[in-house]
C-alpha cells in the first residue's frame, strides 16, 4: 500500500471514529428528550460517515490509479473536516 493511501484512510478512519461518538451522544440526547434535532444531527453525521467509508474504500482500491499530485489537497480536505469535527465534539462535551 502506498503511504499516501494509507495516511489518508487513517485519517479517513479517525473521522468515523469522532461521528460514532456523536451519534451515540446524539442518540442519547434523543432517547432523554425525544427532540427531533438529534435525529438530524444523527442523518447527517451518518451520512459523513457514508463520505469517510466510500473515500476510505476508494484510497484502498484505487491507489494505482491514484494521482500523487492531488495528495495535498486531498489530505487538507480530511484533516480540515477531522478538525471541525474535532471542534464539533468539543462544543458537544462541554
Amino acid at each position: 500500500m502506498e503511504p499516501t493511501s494509507l495516511i489518508l484512510s487513517i485519517v479517513s478512519m479517525a473521522n468515523m471514529g469522532i461521528l460514532g461518538i456523536l451519534i451515540a451522544i446524539f442518540g442519547n440526547m434523543y432517547r432523554k428528550t425525544q427532540a427531533q434535532l438529534p435525529l438530524g444531527m444523527i442523518a447527517v453525521a451518518g451520512m459523513l460517515i457514508l463520505h469517510n467509508v466510500i473515500g476510505a474504500i476508494g484510497y484502498f482500491s484505487h491507489e494505482m490509479i491514484f494521482s500523487h499530485d492531488i495528495f495535498p489537497y486531498m489530505l487538507g480536505v480530511c484533516i480540515a473536516e477531522l478538525a471541525g469535527l474535532i471542534i464539533f465534539l468539543k462544543i458537544i462535551l462541554d
